[in-house]
C-alpha cells in the first residue's frame, strides 16, 4: 500500500515561516528541551511506574494507574501506525534560514503526520477531565504547551499538531469504555 501524502495547508506554511524567521538558539534550545516532555518513552515509562504504585491504592487508583498505562501504549502505536499510512515532510526539512536561526532536524523527514507528542498530550489533557480542578487547569495548560513545542522546532506542521491532539483526546476517550475510568462511584 503507497502512503498517501498530505500537503501542508497555506497557515502552515505561514506559521511555519514565521517560526523560521523569528526564533533564534536560545529559544529552540528550550523548546528542544520542554518537548522530551511529551516524548512516548517518557509517558509509557511514567505510566507503568505510576501502575506499579497504583497496585497498592484505592480501587479508583489503581483504575486511574491501569486507564493511563492503557492509554500511554495506545497513544504510542497509534501515531507510528498513522505514520506509515500518511506521508508529509517535515516543516524543518524544507527552511533553511531556520536553520541558521539554531531549529534542529527532527526525526525522519516525511513523518510530519501526526505529531505523536500531540496524540499522547491531547489523551493527557483529556484524562484530566477527571482530574481535581486545580490539577486539570495545570495539566490543560502543560499540554497544550508541549504540543506546541512541536511547531516552535519545525518538526511539524501546525495541521500535525490540532489533528493530533484532537486524536489523542478520541483515543483517551474510547479506551474509557475499556477501562472504566472517569465513571462515578456512588
Amino acid at each position: 500500500m503507497r502512503p498517501v501524502n498530505v500537503t501542508p495547508a497555506a497557515y502552515d506554511r505561514e506559521i511555519a515561516s514565521a517560526v523560521a524567521q523569528h526564533t533564534n538558539p536560545a529559544f529552540e534550545q528550550a523548546a528542544q528541551a520542554l518537548t522530551w516532555g511529551a516524548d512516548e518513552h517518557i509517558l509509557i515509562t511514567a505510566a507503568v511506574a505510576f501502575w506499579l504504585l497504583s497496585r497498592r491504592g484505592s480501587e479508583q487508583t489503581r483504575i486511574t494507574g491501569t486507564h493511563l498505562l492503557a492509554t500511554s501504549v495506545v497513544t504510542g502505536i497509534l501515531p507510528h501506525a498513522l505514520k506509515h499510512i500518511f506521508n508529509q515532510r517535515r516543516p524543518d526539512r524544507l527552511t533553511a534560514i531556520g536553520h541558521l536561526h539554531g531549529i534542529p532536524l527532527s526525526g525522519h523527514p516525511n513523518d510530519a503526520f501526526p505529531s505523536g507528542h500531540a496524540v499522547h498530550m491531547g489523551a493527557l489533557a483529556s484524562a484530566a477531565s477527571a482530574f481535581p480542578k486545580p490539577y486539570r487547569k495545570l495539566t490543560w495548560s502543560a499540554t497544550i504547551g508541549l504540543s506546541l513545542t512541536r511547531i516552535a522546532v519545525l518538526a511539524h506542521w501546525s495541521s500535525d499538531v490540532v489533528v493530533g491532539f484532537v486524536g489523542g483526546v478520541l483515543v483517551e476517550r474510547l479506551v474509557r469504555r475499556w477501562t472504566g475510568y472517569g465513571r462515578s462511584r456512588g
